[in-house]
């Protein structure tokens, strides 16, 4: 099961974002846990200083802007 973090304050492109990774996995069938990441001092310990970011499984893919579905299959189907 696939570890995803959306970091952001909940702005309305954070909300898209988590948004996107959702309709990914649903099209994908994949299985994975979504947290989103609201408190800034968490956020900080990924060294983002532009949200909205998406962290899969420890690693930050995306950051500082939104990512389209196409792109976040990609990343969640490596």
């Amino acid at each position: 099961m696939k570890d995803i973090k959306i970091l952001g304050t909940g702005c309305p492109k954070c909300k898209q974002t988590t948004a996107i990774v959702e309709e990914a996995l649903k099209r994908l069938g994949i299985d994975a846990k979504v947290e989103k990441v609201e408190d800034i001092v968490e956020i900080m310990k990924y060294n983002v200083l532009s949200t909205p970011a998406v962290v899969v499984d420890g690693s930050v893919v995306f950051k500082g802007r939104v990512p389209s579905v196409s792109e976040m299959e990609n990343i969640l189907t490596r």
